[in-house]
Order: structure tokens, then C-alpha cells, then sequence
């Protein structure tokens, strides 16, 4: 099970204003806690498809430029961004399906999706640096950083990847089921998805444990990537 750092964990002050860094990456290298993976997911919100997360262990000589949490860059740098992590880090997805996430509940399902993409590195991580409020169930020791893909550079790698690993399985879903327009909006709540639910109803990926689907009009668990 995962433990909560120790007193001597490196405490880094909460600045954003920068964009994120590799020193606490480093401070535990220096104490002996390497290596260091960083985990985000992509997929809490949408009305469809699976939650999708990453693990990312960076090469502290081959760290890409650049870096930074998916949301603030465009699709196209988060494309180039991608293939310069896949060429020189350790890197692994895990995802849960539609299904599962209907049968537990979001939070539950992004958590399982961060433990099997730190089971799947082919480098066994000894520290774990997870973006949010709440750490998986992990075999290593790590620490949930609060706007991590902001703070910590590994985070910020992780959410690029599962970010463009989730828009290219929302891309093929849109294949099977054109009239959503999943390639566009990626299954969230835009206006045009929820028009295509209201004519077609629900196709086999949509989450329906989440509004609109659920009878009693609650929203869903969470909204955040």
C-alpha cells in the first residue's frame, strides 16, 4: 500500500506562477528514492470513453523542452510533446473502461487506472508523485501534489501522455459511432454531444451512471482532469 511521504519528504513551496520543475524530482533522487515516476489522468469528466492515465519516469539528462500540464498547450504541441516523451522516458498507460467506472464511481476508477499504469513501467518506480488530492493503491511510497502537472515536470510529461493517448481512442470511437462527434469534443458535455444523446440516445461507451443518463439528474462525481 502506498505511504504518505515521511517528515524528511523535500517540502517545495506552492508556486505556479513558473510552470513545473524537476528539483523535487531531484531532491529524492538525492536521498535515494529514485526512480521517480509522475501519474496523471485524462477522462474524469466526459460522458463517454474510458478514464486513461499515464506513468512517466523522465531521463534527468533527455528531459523534452517544453513541458508543461496538457491543458495550457494546443493539440498539436501536445502531439510533438508526446512522441519526444515516448522516445526518451519510461512510460505507461492504464485505463478503465465505461464500464467499470459505472460499476464504482469516477474517483474509484482514476485511482485503478494510476495503479496499473505504475504496475505496467518496465522500470519499477520507488517513488511516486501522483497529480491531485488522493494516492492509489501502490507498492512504493509517493505523494499527491495538489495542481501537480503545474508543479512537478514528471506530472506534467504524465498528463500529456494520457491526454493524447484518450483523444486518439476518443478519435477511433468516433469512427464506430460518427454521429456523436467524438473526435471533436472528446466525450465531454459540449453542446453538440448532448444533441446527438437527446436524437440517438446512448451508444455502448457512454458512461451512464452519469447526468444526463442518470435518472435522478445528479451530476457527475467530478468534472476535473
Amino acid at each position: 500500500m502506498a505511504r504518505r511521504p515521511s517528515s524528511e519528504a523535500p517540502a517545495l513551496p506552492l508556486d505556479l506562477s513558473t510552470g513545473p520543475d524537476f528539483l523535487r524530482e531531484l531532491a529524492l533522487t538525492a536521498r535515494g528514492d529514485a526512480p521517480v515516476a509522475g501519474v496523471d489522468e485524462a477522462g474524469r469528466g466526459p460522458l463517454a470513453g474510458p478514464v486513461v492515465a499515464a506513468a512517466v519516469i523522465l531521463d534527468p539528462e533527455r528531459i523534452p523542452d517544453g513541458l508543461h500540464d496538457s491543458k495550457q498547450l494546443t493539440a498539436k504541441r501536445r502531439e510533438e510533446l508526446f512522441e519526444a516523451i515516448i522516445a526518451t522516458a519510461e512510460v505507461a498507460i492504464g485505463s478503465v473502461s465505461h464500464a467499470l467506472i459505472d460499476a464504482t464511481d469516477i474517483r474509484k476508477a482514476s485511482l485503478e487506472a494510476m495503479r496499473r499504469a505504475v504496475a505496467a513501467l518496465p522500470v519499477r518506480a520507488r517513488y511516486v508523485l501522483v497529480d491531485g488530492r488522493d494516492m492509489p493503491n501502490l507498492p512504493c511510497a509517493g505523494e499527491a501534489l495538489v495542481a501537480g502537472d503545474a508543479r512537478s515536470l514528471s506530472i506534467a510529461a504524465a498528463s500529456i501522455v494520457a491526454k493524447v493517448s484518450r483523444d486518439r481512442l476518443m478519435d477511433r470511437l468516433c469512427l464506430a459511432y460518427p454521429v456523436y462527434g467524438f473526435s471533436g469534443h472528446k466525450g465531454y458535455a459540449a453542446a453538440r454531444h448532448r444533441s446527438a444523446i437527446a436524437e440517438h440516445g446512448p451508444c455502448p461507451f457512454h458512461r451512464l451512471s452519469f447526468s444526463p443518463f442518470r435518472t435522478d439528474g445528479a451530476a457527475p462525481a467530478s468534472t476535473d482532469d
